[in-house]
């Protein structure tokens, strides 16, 4: 044979392959090193109401799910007819207690959406007292569920999404959500709760970070603090300003994708985690600085109505990515 099929001679296949290895080894020198991600301290946790809860999920197959995923702790919502509800009393709330102490998950905390048919700051007095009486119930059942935190929205100047709320002047606002805030103090103190107060953006009432700083610490107690939604300011500001501001006040927080290249404002318009417009790395970097080790707990209020569990991997594997640990 002849031309570029010559056999090579031994001599010439030893050199030839020592040539090979060393570009290889060139090539792994020069290719740029995967940067290793900043691990953070905080805890994993998902809220109920990404469960088909309870039409098709009974909760204990929510708690053993979210353990399964991965998760650390789940939020669960409080609700005029549910496992948690004024329905319940010590006896459940204990059973609710040993279930999950005995799956191996937490209970992060305790959230409702009874704070907007029974505003603490409606101009129905009757609902206005009835939101006051729920409140105390929540408090109770926390407490009675072995749980620090719950979710307590003061108040709303406008609630978009119900028809029923009359609107009411922010100065008015403001001096009711204070009012109430001041009256279930006592209790939670008592009981060791923490009143987180949520940052909401659409119901016109502590639209900035100076505002609920104002509220928060007005009160001059441990036991009220913030519980800060990173989805919920998004139309028109940034979590990772807010954080920084708010500082050691979170006590537990709410993660919310959202984008702001849509123009819807329900509920629908939260998306699944990473698939939004926040700056994930800028919020998880924020949140590190204040010294933050809580909870993340997603919310998102509807579960997928098929292949339900999907979303609740989705979201521990999201985490994961957002806590260094993918």
């Amino acid at each position: 044979m002849s031309g570029p099929y010559m056999p090579l001679d031994r001599r010439q296949m030893i050199a030839a392959s020592a040539g090979a290895l060393a570009g290889a080894e060139l090539v792994r020198a020069d290719a740029p090193k995967k940067a290793e991600r900043k691990r953070y301290a905080m805890k994993k946790s998902i809220n109920q109401w990404a469960f088909p809860y309870p039409e098709k999920m009974n909760l204990e197959q929510c708690l053993r799910l979210a353990k399964a995923a991965g998760f650390d702790g789940i939020e669960l919502n409080y609700d005029l007819d549910n496992d948690l509800s004024p329905k319940s009393g010590a006896k459940e709330y204990t059973a609710i207690r040993k279930l999950a102490d005995n799956i191996g998950i937490q209970i992060s905390g305790l959230c409702s959406f009874l704070f907007w048919p029974y505003a603490l700051t409606s101009n129905d007095n009757a609902k206005r007292g009835r939101g006051f009486e729920l409140a105390q119930k929540m408090t109770q059942a926390a407490h009675d569920l072995g749980v620090e935190n719950l979710l307590v929205v003061p108040g709303a100047v406008h609630i978009p999404w119900r028809t029923d709320y009359e609107p009411v002047p922010n100065d008015v606002c403001d001096q009711r959500a204070r009012e109430a805030i001041g009256k279930l103090l006592p209790m939670a103190e008592k009981l060791k709760v923490s009143m987180n107060i949520e940052n909401i953006f659409f119901n016109g009432y502590l639209m900035t970070p100076m505002e609920m700083v104002d509220f928060v610490d007005s009160f001059k107690s441990e036991r009220v603090k913030v519980h800060f939604d990173t989805g919920n300011i998004m139309m028109f500001q940034f979590p990772e300003h807010w954080i920084k501001i708010l500082g050691k006040r979170i006590k537990n927080v709410h993660l919310k994708e959202f984008t702001k290249k849509g123009t819807d404002t329900s509920l629908e318009s939260f998306r699944p985690l990473l698939d939004g417009t926040t700056n994930w790395p800028a919020v998880m970097e924020a949140f590190d600085q204040t010294g933050y080790q809580g909870y993340l707990t997603f919310e998102y209020f509807h579960p997928y109505p098929h292949y339900p569990e999907a979303l609740i991997w989705q979201t521990s594997d999201s985490l994961n990515r957002l806590l260094g640990v993918k």
